[in-house]
């Protein structure tokens, strides 16, 4: 019986990160009337517009973050605070865009052991490919642990 409770729990779980990851896209699209790539910041330290990309996330990558991610790297707060979103467009060599990886930080107890990110990756029309508590994503991340899991830019 204990079993089958677990399983509930994890697909009520998944079902959440699902319609989270839904709902953020549609934010992200505009739907709240602003553009990420229009009105939030590049993330500082790296290039305005495209940059050279690591695998996975594609050739070019063209990384914006939130006022509330971007405050915290200019003050060096040492962790993101919770709501911080960071996107990163990852392109191909020609320049098309071939997907968005996305990371939030949630509230604490989300997911304690990978620093309460929620990770999603969309296609360039907005499906969703994964979304949650993702096993690639933050297991490549927890070697930037000391950066609150951010490889982009120092937070310290």
């Amino acid at each position: 019986m204990a079993i089958g409770w677990s399983i509930l729990a994890l697909s009520q779980a998944v079902d959440q990160d699902a319609a989270f990851a839904q709902r953020l896209w549609r934010l992200l699209a505009g739907a709240s009337g602003e553009d990420y790539r229009l009105s939030w910041h590049y993330i500082p330290g790296k290039p305005m517009g495209f940059y050279q990309g690591t695998e996975p996330h594609g050739a070019l990558l063209r990384t914006f973050v939130n006022s509330i991610a971007f405050d915290a790297i200019k003050a060096k707060v040492g962790q993101y605070p919770v709501g911080s979103v960071i996107v990163k467009d990852n392109h191909m060599p020609d320049g098309t865009l071939d997907g968005i990886t996305v990371m939030v930080k949630r509230g604490k107890g989300y997911d304690p052991d990978h620093g309460d990110w929620f990770w999603a990756k969309y296609t360039p029309k907005g499906e969703v490919e994964v979304a949650g508590k993702v096993p690639m994503c933050s297991s490549c991340h927890a070697r930037a642990r000391g950066q609150d899991y951010v490889f982009s830019t120092a937070i310290r």
